[in-house]
C-alpha cells in the first residue's frame, strides 16, 4: 500500500501544511518569543545560549505528534489547552523577568494577585513584548479555527508514535550533551574564566542548575520553558508526595546539624539587653537616597551602628517578603521555589519574635496593608507575633481616606499609637509603605507626597529620581515622628531602633518599563550591577557609641547579630552569623551562585570576577574555588532548612 495515497495525504496542500508545519511551529514560536525576551543580548549570543531552542524544537514535535494520535475533536481541545497554557506561562515568565530580572517557579504564581496594585507598570513594557503576545494569541485562534481534518491509518499512527518516541528519547538525552558542552566551553575558556569558575562542581554550572534547581532563570538557560515547567512540577509538586521525600528530609536535618555554626559571646554581647525593640523594614529606601533628604535616618545611622557593607540578596520569587522572612527567621525563602505560605505549618521557634517573647516581650507587627497580602495574617502568628496590626482596623473611614498613604499615621492616630506604646516590654516590627514603586508624578502615593512637598517637582531633572527622593523623605518623616513620640512618652533611653531596607530601588525605570540599571549604578556610585544589592542597615540606641561596621554582611546575619546585642541566649543555630563574631569574615551569597567577599565579587551570570574598588584583580585560585563551594553549601543549607522543617522539636 502506498502511504501517500491515504486520506491523510490526500488532503489539500494547505491542510497538510497547516497540520505538518503550523502546529509544531506554533509551539516553537511561543518558546522563541520567550527566548527573545529572556536572553541578555548585551552580553552577546554564544552557541551554548541556544540550548533552549533545541529543547523547544523537540517539545514542539512531542506535543504535535501526541495531537496527531488523537481524533480531531479531542486534538483540537488539547491543542487549545496546551497552546494557551504555554503562552500564559511564557507571558508571566517574560513579564516577570523584564520587571525583576529573574524568573518564577510555579509556586510563585500564587503571588501574582498580590502584585495587582502595581499592574500599571505593564503599560511601560516594551512594544515588542505586547506585539509578540498579541501575534501568538492570534495564531492560536487561527489554528483553532482552521484546525485540519485528518484520518488515521495504522501506518500514520506508527509514524506519529515513532516521531514522539524519538523526540522523548532526545529530550532525555539532550541534557547530558548540554552538560558536556558546558564543561568543554569552560575548559576552552580563558585563564580568567577558568579561575572564576574554579571547581567544575560550582553551583552555577548547567548540570548543577538542572539537577538542583537553584535558580529558575539559570534552569531556563539550560533547557527552555517546557522542560523547565516539567522539572518544576515534578520537583515541587509530585516528588514531595513520595516516600523518598521523607527519607530526604531526615538526611537533610543531619546535614544541617553538621553545617550550621554555633555562637560564642564577644565584646558586644548583651550591650542592648533589656531594651524595647523597634524593627523597621524600610520598603525600597536605597543607599543613594540617604542624605539631605533623610535627615532623621542619617542621624540615626551616624549616632548608632552603621553597617556600611550590608546586602539584601534576592531568594525565592518575591523581594520584600524574602527580606521580611529572613530578618524574622534567620534564613531566606527557598531559591528552589515554594510559596512561603506552604511552610506556615513549619516550626519557627528560632524566630526573633518567639525568642523575645520567651524573654517576656510582647511582639506585634504593624503595617498599612491588608493581612491577606503575602498571607501575613496567617504568617504573623506562625512567626511568633501576637497580632498583625492592620492600620485600617484602628482608624475611622475619614482618617483612612485622608492619611492611608502616610506612614506617620501610626503615630498620629491615638488608638494606633497607644497600641504601639502599650505597657510592658515591647518588640514592634513596622513595615513602611511610602518609598514603594512607582516613581512617577501621577502615581497615587507620589501625587499625595507632592501635595506635602511640592519642591520635589524640581529637585532634579529626572522625574523618577524626584519621586524616589520624595518617598524617602516620607519614610524619614515616620522616623522623626517615632523619635518625637518616644521622647514624649519617656521611652527614648530604653529603646533600640533597627532600620533595614528590603531591596534596592528596582522600580526605577526606563520609559520602556525596564529597570534603569545604568542610572541606578550612577546614583549608587558603583561600577557593577551586583553591587546595587547593597542597602542601608543600622542599629540605634541613645547610649550607643557611634561606629561603622565595614564587614561584608547579608540579610541572614541580622538576626544572630540582634540576638547577640540583646543578650538573648538561644539553643538554636542560625544560617547567618553575628556581625561582631571575630571569627566571621562576612560574605554575601546570591542564589544563582554569585558572591561578594571583602573587596572581591563574582558574577555567576557573566562568569566574571571583579573588585569592588576597581583595583587590579589577583585572587588566588584556591580562594575563589573555596568561595564557590562556600556559596553552594550556603544556598543548599538555606533551602534545606525550610524543606526539612529543621527547627521542629
Amino acid at each position: 500500500m502506498n502511504p501517500f495515497s491515504t486520506p491523510f495525504f490526500a488532503q489539500s496542500w494547505r491542510q497538510k501544511k497547516l497540520m505538518q508545519y503550523l502546529l509544531p511551529a506554533s509551539f516553537f514560536a511561543v518558546e522563541l518569543f520567550a527566548f527573545l525576551m529572556l536572553t541578555d543580548w548585551d552580553a552577546g549570543l554564544r552557541l551554548n545560549d541556544l540550548w533552549p531552542l533545541a529543547f523547544a524544537a523537540l517539545w514542539a514535535l512531542v506535543l504535535s505528534a501526541f495531537l496527531w494520535l488523537l481524533p480531531k475533536t479531542v486534538a483540537r481541545i488539547c491543542y487549545g489547552v496546551f497552546y494557551y497554557l504555554s503562552l500564559l506561562y511564557a507571558a508571566f515568565q517574560t513579564g516577570y523577568y523584564l520587571l525583576f530580572g529573574q524568573m518564577m517557579w510555579l509556586s510563585d504564581f500564587r503571588y501574582a494577585d498580590e502584585g495587582a496594585d502595581y499592574a500599571s507598570v505593564l503599560l511601560g513594557y516594551p512594544i515588542g513584548w505586547w506585539l509578540g503576545l498579541l501575534i501568538l494569541a492570534a495564531l492560536g485562534v487561527f489554528l483553532l479555527w482552521k484546525f485540519p481534518d485528518w484520518y488515521h491509518t495504522r501506518w500514520e499512527m506508527k509514524w506519529a508514535a515513532s516521531l514522539m518516541a524519538l523526540a522523548v528519547v532526545a529530550l532525555l538525552a539532550l541534557p547530558q550533551l548540554v552538560f558536556f558542552c558546558d564543561y568543554r566551553a569552560l575548559q576552552k575558556g580563558s585563564e580568567a574564566d577558568q579561575l572564576a569558575a574554579g571547581d567544575y562542581g560550582r553551583m552555577q554550572s548547567a548540570e548543577a542548575a538542572y539537577k538542583n534547581l537553584f535558580n529558575a532563570h539559570r534552569l531556563y538557560q539550560v533547557c527552555g520553558l517546557n522542560q523547565m515547567f516539567c522539572k518544576d512540577l515534578y520537583a515541587h509538586g509530585i516528588y514531595p508526595m513520595t516516600p523518598g521525600y521523607l527519607h530526604a528530609q531526615r538526611k537533610a536535618k543531619e546535614q544541617l546539624r553538621q553545617y550550621l555554626p554555633g555562637h560564642a559571646d564577644n565584646d558586644m554581647t548583651g550591650l542592648l539587653a533589656g531594651k524595647d525593640v523597634i524593627l523597621v523594614l524600610m520598603e525600597s529606601v536605597d543607599d543613594w537616597m540617604i542624605g539631605n533628604h533623610t535627615p532623621t535616618i542619617s542621624r540615626l545611622m551616624e549616632e548608632g551602628i552603621n553597617f556600611t557593607q550590608f546586602y539584601t540578596p534576592a531568594y525565592g520569587g518575591v523581594r520584600t517578603f524574602n527580606t521580611e522572612f529572613c530578618i524574622n527567621t534567620g534564613s531566606f525563602l527557598s531559591s528552589q521555589g515554594g510559596y512561603a505560605f506552604d511552610y506556615v505549618t513549619n516550626h519557627f521557634d528560632q524566630s526573633l519574635a518567639f525568642r523575645l517573647r520567651e524573654q517576656g516581650y510582647s511582639a506585634k507587627l504593624f503595617h498599612y496593608n491588608d493581612p491577606a497580602f503575602y498571607s501575613r495574617g496567617e504568617f504573623t502568628p506562625a512567626l511568633g507575633y501576637e497580632e498583625y496590626v492592620y492600620f485600617r482596623d484602628y482608624v475611622t473611614e475619614e482618617e483612612w481616606q485622608q492619611q492611608q498613604y502616610d506612614d506617620t499615621l501610626l503615630f498620629e492616630n491615638e488608638v494606633l499609637c497607644d497600641e504601639f506604646f502599650r505597657e510592658g516590654q515591647n518588640f514592634n516590627f513596622v513595615i513602611t509603605r511610602s518609598a514603594h514603586l512607582g516613581y512617577q508624578y501621577n502615581e497615587v502615593l507620589s501625587w499625595w507626597g507632592l501635595q506635602k512637598y511640592p519642591q520635589y517637582y524640581e529637585e532634579t531633572d529626572r522625574e523618577e529620581t524626584n519621586c524616589a527622593l520624595l518617598k524617602a523623605r516620607l519614610v524619614d518623616d515616620m522616623f522623626a515622628a517615632l523619635l518625637e513620640e518616644l521622647e514624649a512618652r519617656g521611652r527614648l533611653e530604653n529603646t533600640v531602633i533597627i532600620g533595614i531596607t528590603d531591596h534596592y530601588t528596582y522600580g526605577y525605570r526606563h520609559e520602556d518599563g525596564t529597570t534603569d540599571i545604568e542610572t541606578l549604578m550612577e546614583l549608587s556610585d558603583v561600577d557593577h550591577e551586583l553591587l546595587l544589592e547593597k542597602t542601608p542597615c543600622f542599629i540605634w540606641s541613645a547610649d550607643l557609641q557611634p561606629m561603622e561596621e565595614d564587614k561584608t554582611l547579608n540579610t541572614s546575619d541580622l538576626l544572630p547579630t540582634l540576638m547577640n546585642l540583646l543578650g538573648v541566649k538561644s539553643s538554636y543555630c542560625y544560617l547567618g552569623r553575628d556581625a561582631f563574631d571575630p571569627g566571621y569574615d562576612g560574605f554575601v551569597p546570591f542564589s544563582n551562585g554569585s558572591w561578594i567577599s571583602g573587596n572581591l565579587g563574582y558574577d555567576a551570570a557573566e562568569n566574571e570576577l571583579f573588585t569592588l574598588d576597581g583595583s587590579t584583580l589577583a585572587p588566588e585560585e584556591a580562594y575563589v574555588s573555596a568561595m564557590h563551594l562556600r556559596v553552594q553549601a550556603f544556598v543548599q543549607a538555606n533551602n534545606l532548612i525550610l524543606k526539612s522543617d529543621y527547627y521542629k522539636p
